[in-house]
Parts: C-alpha cells; structure tokens; sequence
C-alpha cells in the first residue's frame, strides 16, 4: 500500500520520498521503484534520533510528499512504529488487513487509535476488500470519531511474491511495474489522493564530518546476489571522502583498483553456479587478501568468504576460500534481532537476519552484543584485513569506527 500511494501521488506529478522503519533491505527496494528515489531505513536504536531527524528533514526541504512505512504491527518491536510516529509528530493511515473481517475491523481500528493517546491518526485503509457489499459491513462498524479513508480490492495481482528473507527483490519480479500500476490505480478510487496537511521537521544540531578516507578507493560489491545495503552507508563513506567503485562478483572477471572491499549481504545461495565459476574474480580476491588490504564483509557476503556454500536443496558452491569453512542454508531462522560489535575505533550498531549456519575452526576476534537478552550474540571473524560477521551494520551509528573497516 506504500508503494501504491507513492506510485499514484509519483503519477501526479509529485516528488514523493519514502523512509522504511527498521533494518530493512527487501521493502526498501520495492518502494523505491515505486517513488524513484532511494529509500533510507529510519530506527531509533541502530541510528538514533538526531540521523532519523535529519534524514526526514534534508527530504522535507525537496519533496512534496513524505511516507514512511512502519514494520509488523503498529506497537510491535520496541522501538515500534508507533515510537517513530509519535518522534516526528507525524500522522498514522494504519492498513488494516479485512480478509475474514467486516464490522468487526471498526474495532480494531478504535483500539489502534485509542492504545496511545499522543499518537495522531489520519485514518483507516481497510485492504483487502472482498466485494462492495463486504465494504459496506466493514464502514457500518466504523463510528464518527475514526476516518475509514477507504478500501483497497483483494486482487492476487498486485500482491508481491516472497521467498525466505522476505520479498523477492525488485529486479527479480518481472512485471513489479505492473503490479504497481494496477496497486496504484485502487487508491484513485479512496480518500487519499490528495496531500495531506503539511507537517514542520526541525532540523538538528549535527557538525560536518572530516574526511578520513579521502583519496581511498572502496570497491564495494552490488549485482543480485550482493544487494543489502543501506543507501546511508554509501552516503556516509561519500561523506568520509571515500571514492566507491561497484562491481559484481557473478559478472565481472577482475576487481577495479582499490585499496578496499565491501561485500554487503544478499542471496549468494541463489547464484551458486555463476559464483563458483567465476575462479578469475577468486583468484583477484585472494591476492587482495594477501597483501592484507581491509576486507569488510557481512552475512552474505561474509558466506562468500567461505570455502563452500550449500542452499536448501542440498547443492553446494565453491566460494572464495579465504576463510576457512562452510555454510549450508537452513529452513528457519538461525539469527535475529539488534546487536552492536564492539571493534578496534568504537561500537558499531547493526542486526542480524539469516538462515544459514557456518562451521568453521576459525575463532572469533569477539561477538555481537544483543540488545534484549545476554546471550552471546554472532561471531565476528578477523583474519589479517578482513573483518566478517553476520551483522549488518549501520554506519552513521559511528563514522570513526566505520572508516577503520576500510582504512589501509
């Protein structure tokens, strides 16, 4: 439904900017081929209130329109949503799934805006809608003091196909413009196609950053099976004064001259046979480790760095060989949830989100610290340059440690 009001209101000839609550890579992509303009993750823990501030205030001085999707539910997580919501003082249109609901959902929606009152509520969008005549029961339930802002009709033809971490990616879904057409062809016939009340943000107190990796090249690894990255991190390492050269690991023979690598997170498993094959860019990769320039790789990319990948279905790749051992992907999750790694410049916040386990004699140089429970958290490898873990980290949580990743 996002990614719907922002390919209508894009129609409209609006700039539309949109923001994904939490540590999220998949929704991230869709909504970005919905709006055509990056979207950045906002969360309290991992980057904290004053880089949501400014984040949401550097679009507000060039956009016409700000949406922000939450995550689960509206009070689910803490933070929640509803935390962020409540921060910047914006209104929530709270999406309630109707499939086997009709008056019923007016009860619903009355708690959800009734569960805190600081929270401001712009309305009720009712998804899912079986018949006109089930929208009408729903609407009978609503009482006076809730605006019912519409109803979106169930149609297996805007869903969005999912696989174990998720959506599938944008690229890979060979009709999204079509789905999002379509999607955005419902809202035309709601009470949401005009902009809503303007909001102020006010901007923080941040001073400018040096520029400690000025002059550094980082090539940093993006194709379809290294694509979980977040767009702040690229703009921190900018900001840093470092220069970023992409390249794909399942296409490209030869890594570009730079002095470091930057392997994200992604579906490696996915692409077993092309990454396998491609014993040219291994045998770049081992001499860039041998001659000990930094390596950052995580979850993903980290599985590359292993001397062999297995995916479900039993059918294992060779990988990189440059740390010793294995990963074979699980059908349920091995590791979730916020953790902070503690390197050599300071804490770096981040999380975890995989299926995979690993075995390996390597020892960890330490391990993640939770957020919520005292449980040692993942392994973060070191062997000579390369640091690798399964943590996704957020730069911007800490600019001096990020930069030692990729300093020579």
């Amino acid at each position: 439904m996002t990614a719907a009001l922002a390919r209508f209101h894009t129609e409209k000839g609006r700039k539309v900017r949109i923001f994904k609550t939490g540590p999220d890579f998949l929704d991230p992509m869709i909504l970005e081929r919905a709006c055509g303009h990056p979207v950045y993750q906002l969360d309290l823990w991992m980057a904290g209130k004053n880089d949501c501030r400014q984040l949401v205030y550097d679009a507000a001085t060039d956009t016409d329109l700000i949406l922000i999707e939450g995550v689960m539910g509206l009070f689910d997580g803490n933070p929640c949503s509803a935390d962020l919501a409540e921060f910047l003082n914006v209104p929530v249109l709270a999406v309630i799934d109707s499939k086997g609901v009709a008056q019923t959902l007016g009860a619903i929606a009355l708690g959800l805006t009734h569960y805190r009152k600081k929270l401001s509520f712009a309305g009720i969008l009712a998804n899912s809608i079986a018949s006109k005549r089930h929208e009408e029961m729903v609407i009978e339930g609503f009482n006076k003091e809730i605006s019912y802002l519409g109803g979106i009709p169930r149609d297996p033809k805007v869903s969005l196909p999912e696989r174990h971490l998720g959506l599938v990616q944008a690229d890979e879904v060979v009709d999204i413009d079509a789905r999002l057409e379509k999607a955005a062809h419902a809202i035309a016939f709601t009470r949401l196609t005009e902009l809503p009340p303007a909001i102020a943000f006010s901007c923080p107190n941040t001073e400018p950053l040096p520029q400690p990796l000025a002059g550094i090249r980082i090539g940093i690894a993006r194709d379809a099976a290294f694509a979980f990255i977040y767009q702040a991190n690229l703009d921190l390492l900018r900001t840093l004064g470092a220069d970023l050269i992409f390249f794909s690991p399942l296409c490209d023979k030869t890594l570009p001259d730079v002095d470091s690598l930057y392997f994200p997170g992604g579906y490696p498993e996915n692409y077993l046979e092309p990454l396998q094959q491609n014993w040219d860019l291994k045998k770049a990769l081992k001499k860039h480790f041998s001659l000990q320039k930094p390596i950052y790789a995580e979850c993903g990319g980290m599985l590359y760095m292993l001397e062999s990948l297995t995916d479900k279905m039993g059918e294992t790749g060779l990988m990189t060989g440059i740390l010793p051992g294995s990963a074979t992907i699980k059908s349920r999750i091995q590791g979730l949830g916020y953790q902070s790694a503690s390197l050599p410049r300071g804490i770096l916040r981040g999380h975890s989100f995989h299926h995979s386990v690993i075995e390996s004699s390597l020892k960890e140089m330490t391990t993640g610290i939770r957020l919520y429970n005292t449980s040692p958290g993942e392994k973060i490898f070191l062997e000579k340059r390369l640091i690798a873990s399964y943590l996704h980290l957020y730069f911007p949580s800490n600019p001096a440690s990020a930069t030692q990743l990729f300093r020579p």
